[in-house]
């Protein structure tokens, strides 16, 4: 591996106190448990009118508003128009940004508009292939919620129409700009874990609502939802608003737990080590609670294995998702390596480095004659495996926002936004967007024909 993923390399690094040295100025007092505070700085450029960015929102739903709410935060964006299928989200765009908005149903007319520059697509995830190469080819620049596709066989025609219009399009992945994620990238590739050997993964919930029991207006009908166009390529069924307002429920729509919650694993993970991800995958699970017409399980339990790059050692990830979780709730996403573990979120990192033992104890010397033992002892004492240098060496380190983060939504957007205007690169452009999703469908196909599935990471495509 050309990496050096050595504590001798991360801890020679941050002894050094240079300046270009920012991973961990205190990490050999670690053992303190030391806290360290990250930092952002962003531009501070003040936009006239004639230099924003007009922004439009398609899908107005859940994620569609969180989206924008956070676009907002972006300096020199002003949001012009919205699309959603149901009558009463268009109401509820002109009370959040004003009357002045257009709105419609209908999609096309948002991309038909001169005036507008950027969308976000926050659709269900059948609609995503089709809206965002329509967009693209209509001169806008994109901002796709995960998963980029419903299905890994859509994603090259989303990356040839990227090329093809010249556009930004950024994968809306939310954590991935975050500080978090940007500290566990920097610490990884300092040798902070040295060889990683696995991925931990997982998401509790233990709530209606965070199982998609999404609740359904009152005066849902015909009239008020195009539910045929929202169906689109899907198959035809008669109108059911549950099919609608739950669509995650549902694989004719969406991607289950895996393109909705696994893909943010995969998005982070493949970041920070550099990876184009997974070759194997294997996933069981079922629908234990929450049976409320849904075809997608609510327990999903999925094996993966990485195989050997030059960016990383072999190893597996276990992602584990569980929709009826009597704890009460929770999530965690940890990194394990063979000399220290990272666990990661957006507003902060903790990196704990334990001691490895090398010498036999008590529990295994205890089939041997006292004087067999002091012999054994005496071997290993010569060889001197445990210096007092790798005892200093341990405990926690952690990397924490500041209170006036902006969070990684905002990050997230910025990059986009940034990007656009000096007409750059993204963080999470069409090719990793479908490395992400099309690892996390693995899932999916695992799971339905019940056997692993296997993946080529760098063409992209089943084996």
């Amino acid at each position: 591996m050309k990496q050096n993923n050595s504590r001798r390399y991360f801890l020679k690094k941050a002894a050094l106190g240079s300046a270009a040295v920012t991973s961990a100025p205190f990490i050999l007092s670690a053992s303190k448990n030391e806290n360290i505070l990250m930092q952002r700085a962003y531009e501070t450029n003040v936009f006239t009118s004639n230099d924003q960015i007009n922004l439009a929102l398609i899908g107005t739903g859940i994620q569609g508003i969180f989206d924008t709410q956070a676009a907002l935060t972006v300096s020199g964006i002003k949001l012009v128009a919205a699309c959603d299928l149901y009558t009463a989200r268009l109401e509820r765009a002109k009370e959040l940004w004003g009357d002045d908005i257009f709105t419609t149903r209908d999609y096309r007319e948002i991309l038909n508009r001169k005036d507008i520059d950027a969308v976000i697509i926050a659709t269900p995830d059948h609609w995503h292939k089709k809206i965002v190469i329509d967009a693209l080819q209509a001169g806008k620049h994109v901002y796709c919620e995960k998963p980029m596709v419903q299905q890994w066989e859509e994603g090259q025609a989303i990356i040839s129409a990227q090329k093809a219009s010249g556009k930004i399009c950024q994968v809306g992945s939310q954590g991935m700009s975050s500080l978090g994620n940007e500290k566990a990238k920097q610490l990884y590739k300092e040798g902070a874990i040295g060889d990683i050997v696995m991925l931990d993964f997982y998401n509790d919930r233990y709530s209606a609502e965070g199982a998609w029991q999404y609740p359904i207006p009152p005066d849902a009908s015909k009239e008020n939802v195009d539910f045929d166009s929202f169906l689109g390529q899907a198959p035809k069924v008669p109108f059911e608003p549950k099919r609608f307002f739950r669509w995650r429920n549902y694989k004719d729509y969406g991607t289950g737990v895996a393109g909705d919650l696994f893909v943010h694993a995969f998005s982070t993970l493949n970041h920070v080590i550099d990876s184009h991800g997974p070759n194997r995958a294997m996933a069981t699970g079922g629908l234990r609670y929450w049976k409320d017409g849904r075809d997608v399980p609510d327990v999903s339990i999925t094996l993966y294995d990485y195989p050997k790059t030059e960016t990383h050692s072999a190893f597996n990830a276990a992602f584990r998702i569980n929709f009826i979780a009597g704890s009460g709730g929770g999530s965690g996403f940890k990194l394990v390596g063979t000399e220290g573990e990272m666990e990661i979120g957006q507003n902060s990192v903790s990196l704990k480095r334990s001691k490895l033992s090398l010498v036999p104890s008590g529990y295994s010397l205890i089939s041997f004659p006292e004087a067999m033992q002091e012999k054994i002892r005496g071997g290993y004492a010569e060889q001197k495996l445990e210096t007092r240098a790798s005892a200093l060496e341990t405990g926690t380190t952690k990397w924490q926002a500041p209170k006036d983060y902006k969070g990684g939504h905002h990050d997230h957007f910025y990059n986009f936004f940034t990007a656009i205007r000096e007409n750059g690169k993204v963080i999470q452009d069409p090719t990793f967007g479908l490395r992400a999703a099309g690892a996390a469908l693995l899932a999916n196909d695992s799971y339905y024909k019940k056997e692993p599935v296997n993946w080529d990471p760098t063409k992209m495509k089943m084996k």
